[in-house]
């Protein structure tokens, strides 16, 4: 196998990765919550923006230059995105279903709008360019430089699966699954459920934040083209794909879905000629929406469904109840 190929494929993982922290993120609001979120790209952008001001070198033409680490970019854009969202999620969450779509969908819009003219703190239509790169000294050596950014962003998602999956099978996990099954039995249980939908919320904000953050880094340079609607479709057909209310499944779907992207944007630059490729383009996005389909047809529930069960007593309860019924019925 050839270094160029393996380094190829730690660049495919590592833009995989960065977007299976933003499926994680969706999947705490959507798939545990019930909370219609299409405004992703806006924070993610949000992340991507307030890490490149943290981190780049001083620039005369545009507010930032603070020259801070990456690390605490990352922090700072994953705390920043929680913080909007938190805000947003305030005036917002009581909101259901589709009118929320509507209003998180108009945040989104209304960030990338900003990030397209206020030109003295994003650059405006340039972007920001020389976003320092996570082990910038290896770039010389495509093949370490590749396994580096590829090693930390596993370690990211690693941990961001293990915390998720702590959260999720807690008492805390337990009542926002509650409450996007039948909100008015969990208030009757006596729980705010406008407090609980407002944390998830600002959580999965400031996951898919840091992912804005871990990806301009790895990238290097950031524009508001970057952030479209586009973004928010790509980030809802991985998690439907791989399996919604399931973590191992919002990360599988991302490089599931981001493997056939990039193979469709290989054929279209084989099979059209350089001044079609522009308009050939959107055929990417009609192979997602078919395989979004055919996922749909064959496995409703996505590749891999919900737990059904995510307390480890009520899993007990239920093995001994089978154990139970076995034994009676085979005395």
């Amino acid at each position: 196998m050839s270094v160029e190929l393996v380094a190829y494929g730690c660049f495919f993982l590592t833009m995989a990765l960065t977007y299976a922290v933003m499926c994680l993120g969706l999947n705490l609001q959507w798939g545990q919550t019930g909370l219609f979120n299409v405004g992703v790209a806006g924070f993610v952008a949000i992340g991507a923006y307030v890490s490149a001001l943290l981190t780049t070198p001083d620039a005369p033409d545009r507010l930032g230059g603070f020259g801070l680490p990456i690390v605490v970019g990352w922090l700072g854009g994953a705390l920043a995105a929680a913080l909007i969202s938190f805000l947003i999620g305030a005036l917002t969450i009581r909101l259901r279903a589709d009118y929320l779509a509507i209003a998180t969908f108009g945040v989104a819009v209304t960030v990338q709008l900003c990030a397209l003219n206020l030109i003295p703190v994003t650059g405006g239509p340039f972007g920001i360019g020389f976003i320092p790169r996570p082990f910038a000294d290896l770039a010389g050596d495509p093949l370490l430089f590749g396994l580096a950014n590829l090693g930390v962003l596993a370690a990211v998602v690693l941990g961001l699966y293990l915390a998720l999956e702590r959260l999720v099978r807690s008492p805390w996990g337990r009542v926002l699954r509650a409450i996007r099954e039948d909100e008015t039995a969990a208030r009757a249980l006596g729980k705010n459920a406008r407090a609980f939908r407002l944390q998830a919320f600002a959580i999965g904000g400031g996951i898919m934040g840091l992912a804005g953050a871990a990806q301009a880094h790895f990238i290097g340079f950031i524009a508001p083209d970057n952030y479209l609607p586009r973004l928010t479709f790509q980030v809802w057909a991985m998690l439907i794909v791989g399996g919604s209310g399931n973590n191992r499944g919002a990360i599988l779907g991302a490089v599931f879905v981001w493997g056939l992207w990039a193979a469709s944007g290989g054929a279209i630059s084989a099979l059209f000629p350089p001044d079609q490729q522009a308009r050939a383009a959107a055929l990417q996005i009609v192979m997602i929406g078919v395989a979004l389909c055919a996922v749909l047809l064959l496995r409703p529930r996505g590749m891999l469904g919900e737990d059904r069960v995510v307390s480890r007593h009520l899993g007990r309860l239920s093995r001994r109840t089978t154990k139970e019924t076995s034994r009676a019925g085979n005395p």
